[in-house]
């Protein structure tokens, strides 16, 4: 349980998790984030493990887990897919374990504009009960090619990093549909330069407002991300815009990292005119 506001409340549902079901969760164990979600009081979590389709260039220096260096020809590493059966046997075993906690089924598709046919095919045979989209890949600047958002600042500036960003973002939302939730809106922010100006999310209203019109018009919700916690003007600029709803999402990759930073979010949500609905998993409605 949680202390919120005047009174005790259970913190909201964690929508966005990680396990070692994610190939970059080496951390990642879904019993004990399951005992962890129980220890916390959550209603429920989703498991929303990582579809990462897009091959990244790495960058010379980049360190390659041993694990995964095989992974890797000619300096482009390519994620591997999700073990649909192993995953569906761990989920199954927690619900059993764990009656009291709701364990939702989830995905977090990346760049599924670019990958449309084989992010269909992984949604029809997951079955997946959360659904999340969102971007973690650019263009890279010379050549052809893609990497990670986070290598981008070495050859861009954050301003230029951000405004692609969010170009890209909105591409997603265009021309993939089959989804529920966007994940992390403001992704570049996790690396800003610490030798750079300081972000602020004003710098790029147009552009973050231009993606949340149009998240409002596909009827999406927007998540709450507090991995690095999502400014509050972008979910006020939500509500603005006529969005509808949003999740809770501690990006989680181990279990202690579950539902960090939740009491400010929902603080952060509570004046921004968002409130707890009757869904279990946690989406908050316009009050």
């Amino acid at each position: 349980m949680s202390r919120v506001g005047e009174g005790l409340r259970t913190l909201p549902s964690d929508s966005h998790v990680h396990t070692e079901w994610s190939w970059d969760a080496p951390g990642g164990s879904m019993e004990r984030t399951c005992l962890r979600a129980v220890e916390l009081g959550l209603p429920s979590v989703a498991f929303t493990e990582h579809a990462d389709m897009t091959g990244w260039t790495l960058p010379p220096d980049a360190p390659v887990p041993e694990q995964w260096q095989h992974r890797v020809t000619e300096g482009v590493f390519t994620p591997p897919s999700i073990d649909l059966d192993g995953y569906r046997d761990c989920l199954e075993r927690c619900s059993a374990r764990h009656p009291g906690l709701r364990i939702y089924s989830g995905v977090e598709l990346s760049e599924p504009h670019w990958h449309t046919d084989r992010s269909t095919s992984l949604l029809q045979a997951g079955g997946f009960e959360r659904v999340l989209a969102s971007v973690h890949s650019a263009h890279l600047v010379t050549g052809s090619g893609f990497t990670e958002v986070s290598a981008s600042y070495q050859d861009q500036t954050p301003e230029q990093v951000v405004r692609d960003y969010l170009t890209e973002t909105v591409r997603l939302i265009e021309h993939f549909d089959d989804f529920e939730i966007l994940a992390h809106i403001d992704y570049p922010v996790r690396y800003w330069p610490a030798d750079a100006r300081p972000y602020s999310p004003d710098d790029f209203e147009d552009e973050y407002r231009h993606v949340l019109r149009l998240l409002v018009d596909a009827g999406k919700v927007l998540e709450l991300n507090t991995r690095v916690p999502l400014h509050p003007q972008v979910l006020a600029w939500w509500y603005e815009e006529g969005g509808h709803a949003i999740t809770f999402a501690s990006d989680a990759h181990d279990p202690a990292s579950l539902a960090t930073g939740f009491d400010d979010a929902v603080h952060m949500a509570e004046a921004a005119g968002f409130r707890p609905g009757s869904d279990p998993l946690g989406i908050w409605r316009r009050g």
